[in-house]
């Protein structure tokens, strides 16, 4: 396949990339800083430094099979890094005809901000951020496009395990928490197998 990630050089975007080419893919990583991959015959680094410049964007996306955008945003203060983003990308992917999405939200938005604790914490320590992804979410679902819309608890840079649980329905607990090599792995699985294809999955260890 060809995977385009939007936010490549991001904390999760790097571990996409390389699980991506582990898998034998071909990717397509969009970056701020040319340079920021290794070279690798099947890595084509993107230069998009402009988030609303879709001429570039649509571009780069023809032939792609699917685009997985891991971007995350600012960690304080307002950000509306994913929102202006994904309103950029959902017509450039129309224009460049490619219609599969996968891409990272968060457990605690619109429907699952209910009054659990991990709910109020999240929203108590990130809640501009959370506010990002509901608008976001908002863009995508409002699209033809055949969208996965992840949402897992809290990210941690640990090893991938190669065992967590993933569903629908999935209880999110205070505790709960993924590691970003898993993540990748399911966005990057995903990608290859739909499985959630216009969904909200949720994962933890």
């Amino acid at each position: 396949m060809t995977i385009a990630v939007l936010g490549a050089t991001g904390a999760t975007g790097r571990h996409v990339v390389a699980r991506a080419l582990e898998d034998g893919h071909h990717v397509r990583a969009f970056v701020r800083k040319p340079g920021s991959f290794r070279p690798s015959e099947r890595l084509r680094e993107v230069d998009w430094t402009d988030i609303a410049d879709a001429d570039t964007l649509s571009g780069a996306l023809r032939g792609a099979d699917a685009v997985i955008s891991a971007l995350g945003g600012a960690s304080t203060g307002p950000t509306t890094v994913c929102t202006d983003a994904m309103r950029t990308a959902v017509p450039a992917m129309e224009d460049a005809g490619v219609d599969r999405l996968i891409a990272v939200s968060a457990h605690g938005v619109l429907e699952t901000r209910d009054r659990t604790l991990y709910s109020r914490a999240v929203w108590s320590a990130v809640g501009e951020r959370m506010k990002d992804k509901e608008a976001m979410e908002h863009l995508i679902v409002a699209s033809p496009l055949k969208w996965t819309i992840v949402r897992p608890p809290m990210l941690r840079n640990t090893p991938a395990s190669g065992s967590y649980m993933t569903g629908d329905r999935l209880p999110i607990r205070l505790w709960h928490s993924i590691g970003r090599e898993d993540l990748a792995d399911f966005l990057v699985r995903e990608a290859e197998d739909p499985a959630f294809v216009r969904r909200y999955p949720r994962l933890h260890r």
